[in-house]
């Protein structure tokens, strides 16, 4: 070889070296040592939100610092550089540049997308996220937000994952198409299948054992949308290298199940105040057919849409087994952990079961340490993962120590910190922020951080209390408390576009009333017409609430501009109102309670006349509509009965609920206010003789159509109506 072909070769050899460093050819190594481009999905996305500008940036992949996923920003001279060592931490990286350097933001209700031409700038350093996983979603936020989804709005969700830094969601949509496959194998009829599933609404109940049959059944056109739902999903989640984590078999079987099989033992659940027909049978753990079912379920699953890691599977979500003794308990608990396990390895090996620790805490009673440790005895530590869902409620609602601490970092296991800021998708203001930005730090520093795989976030309900989420997402990328102060001057300034001296006082007083409380039952009393005696409702209304909505509305000649300020002003204002029409109603109930019919229709109709005007603001708000609600569910409606039922199961979870449920997911939205929460207060004190359960079924089942007029300026008329009712004690 020439010298000159040897520095040609040398040279061939640079330019290949650069070229595959380069940003647009940027590549990682997965598990199974294939070449991933994590640069390509990640511009895509981005591009979703600022198209073709995405092209002046330039993206560079780095190793994992430590193996944890790492980013890094640099912005000289108008020139953006953002690196990553996977496609989730890019975006994570572009989207804590867009909130501390261009003071943006990108949120479920709207944008404030403020760009510059030239890219502000900015330096941060390389940056590394403690978990290897930042889990994301609840079984039933499948029922109360997302069971009518198309592929439109779950695109949105996924980029918000991503732009979030969430790497592990649940994603169980079309887990009853999968199911079916199953049981036509095992020799059931469609028909007999189709009778063990609930409405699509709450199939989140079915999958774990709660709930069979009730508001049902599946059609065949709801199957196949599923299925082709679930593959855009999954191919997207993956493209961004986020592991979704499956549905797995629990072990509750179809009662045509039984019929076809009577030596079968099997136990009947109870749950939710239902009638015994449409409770749950569990399938004895010693079963050989425990193990045949989860194999297919898991086999069916990957068949469809290809090899998977995490299956989740829930054999006790707040229910107990009927056992004789404390004993039979442990050695019952034993054996259903193994089938649990070996059902799932027998889909696939490589699989690792995941189970939600809701109920570890829900039921601490029974879930003592013994129950725990028996349940996990014959699980291998490597094979499994505790999502230790509700941090939040030991302190404010179960009033125990933390469940990780109660049960040692579960024994050896996996597991995953997280926390669940919502119930039923309920709209006020709640959540203990001091407690979201210090708790988990403490669990990184403990005795059993060698087993935390994860930090997440597990609503049943999401599209509400925004600033928890943020604040959430960001938790999961550092391993120290988060300083709030700072925290929300860069939130407040991000999403308004301005942190002025009124915002700051606001926002001072939201964060030490309804964000320094967390309630199960926010609700209004005129949402539940009378007292709910095994449901309290609290909902913080105190002083300090309501004179930060005053406070943050003195802003809006300065941030009128504002989507996002605007929303929140009217949301603000909406529960500031809702709180003024609960007064009145108290005291039209209290009037009625005596006798004093004058003054009970004279509250009363404050109380509607609030209302309305609170059903009006909403109207402009994005998030919270039940015109939004309702169209999703009719859309997948193929004919007009099938738009019907659907959207009679969308309207019944939200309001008459089933079994002992009903007003647990009230909902402070425009289009319910008017035409279920008044009508129902105004019979309850003016036509007394109407049989209230009798009328809400009737409007659960009658097609629904808005009559709500928004505002023309619905900025303005908050401000206005706030301070014509202030003084309503």
């Amino acid at each position: 070889m020439t010298m000159f072909q040897k520095f040609k070769y040398y040279l061939l050899i640079v330019l290949f070296t650069f070229i595959m460093n380069n940003s647009l050819f940027a590549i990682s190594t997965d598990d199974n040592s294939k070449q991933t481009d994590i640069v390509s999905p990640a511009k895509e996305l981005i591009s979703r939100l600022i198209g073709d500008r995405v092209e002046t940036i330039k993206f560079r992949r780095i190793e994992p610092l430590h193996g944890c996923e790492t980013f890094e920003i640099k912005a000289r001279n108008g020139i953006l550089s953002i690196s990553g060592s996977s496609a989730v931490a890019l975006c994570y990286a572009f989207n804590t540049y867009l909130k501390d350097a261009c003071n943006s933001m990108v949120t479920w209700s709207g944008q404030n997308l403020a760009l510059s031409d030239v890219w502000p700038d900015y330096e941060k350093e390389k940056t590394s996220t403690p978990y290897k996983f930042r889990y994301y979603l609840n079984v039933v936020t499948f029922g109360y937000t997302t069971p009518y989804w198309d592929w439109n709005r779950w695109e949105k969700e996924i980029d918000w994952m991503a732009l979030h830094g969430i790497n592990m969601p649940l994603a169980t949509v079309a887990a009853e198409a999968i199911a079916e496959r199953v049981w036509l194998k095992m020799g059931l009829s469609k028909t007999e299948i189709r009778n063990f599933f609930t409405g699509p609404a709450y199939l989140p109940w079915h999958r774990m054992g709660n709930l069979n049959t009730w508001d049902g059944t599946l059609t065949d056109s709801w199957q196949a949308g599923q299925i082709q739902l679930q593959h855009k999903i999954i191919d997207r989640m993956r493209n961004l290298g986020i592991a979704p984590v499956a549905p797995a078999f629990a072990g509750f079987i179809p009662e045509a199940f039984m019929e076809e099989h009577p030596e079968l033992k099997v136990k009947r659940l109870s749950w939710g105040g239902f009638p015994e027909k449409y409770n749950a049978f569990v399938l004895a753990p010693d079963s050989p057919f425990f193990e045949d079912v989860g194999k297919l379920f898991v086999q069916e699953w990957e068949k469809e849409f290809g090899k998977n890691t995490y299956f989740l599977s829930d054999s006790f979500n707040e229910m107990e087994l009927p056992v004789e003794s404390k004993e039979a308990k442990y050695q019952l608990l034993e054996k259903y952990g193994e089938a649990i396990y070996k059902s799932i390895e027998a889909g696939d090996p490589d699989a690792v079961w995941v189970t939600q620790g809701w109920t570890f805490g829900y039921q601490h009673k029974f879930w003592n340490k013994k129950s725990l440790q028996s349940l996990l005895k014959n699980v291998p530590d490597d094979k499994m993962i505790i999502i230790d869902l509700a941090n939040d409620y030991p302190k404010w609602i179960w009033h125990t120590d933390l469940t990780w601490k109660t049960h040692e970092g579960f024994y050896g296991k996996n597991w995953i910190y997280s926390f669940t800021p919502n119930f039923g998708g309920k709209t006020p203001l709640t959540g203990e922020m001091k407690m979201y930005a210090t708790y988990p730090a403490e669990a990184l520093s403990s005795p059993y951080s060698k087993t935390l795989a994860g930090f997440g976030f597990a609503p049943e309900g999401i599209e509400n209390n925004e600033v928890i989420y943020e604040l959430l997402s960001d938790v999961g990328w550092t391993n120290k408390a988060i300083d709030l102060d700072e925290w929300l001057k860069t939130y407040c300034t991000a999403r308004y576009g301005a942190y002025t001296d009124d915002v700051k006082s606001a926002w001072n007083l939201f964060r030490h009333s309804v964000y320094s409380s967390l309630f199960s039952y926010t609700r209004f009393l005129w949402q539940t017409v009378v007292p709910d005696a095994r449901r309290v409702s609290k909902i913080d209304t105190s002083d300090d609430f309501m004179q930060a909505v005053e406070l943050f509305l003195k802003s809006s000649e300065q941030l009128k501009s504002s989507e996002l300020y605007r929303n929140d002003a009217i949301e603000f204002a909406a529960l500031y109102l809702s709180a003024k029409a609960d007064i009145c109603y108290k005291k039209a109930l209290k009037a009625d309670s005596v006798g004093d019919d004058s003054k009970a229709t004279c509250e009363l109709d404050k109380t509607v006349e609030i209302l309305l005007d609170v059903d009006r603001l909403l109207k402009s708000h994005p998030s919270y509509q039940l015109e939004t609600w309702v169209n999703y569910a009719r859309k997948q409606g193929t004919s007009p009965e099938e738009k019907n039922w659907y959207e009679a199961d969308a309207k019944r979870l939200i309001t008459t609920w089933g079994g002992f449920q009903a007003d647990y997911s009230a909902r402070i939205w425009s289009g319910l206010i008017r035409d279920y929460y008044i009508p129902r207060i105004t019979m309850h004190l003016k036509n007394k003789d109407t049989d209230l359960r009798i009328w809400e079924e009737k409007w659960v089942n009658m097609p629904w159509t808005s009559s709500t007029k928004a505002f023309d300026n619905p900025l303005k008329e908050a401000k206005i109506l706030v301070n014509k009712w202030k003084s309503c004690k």
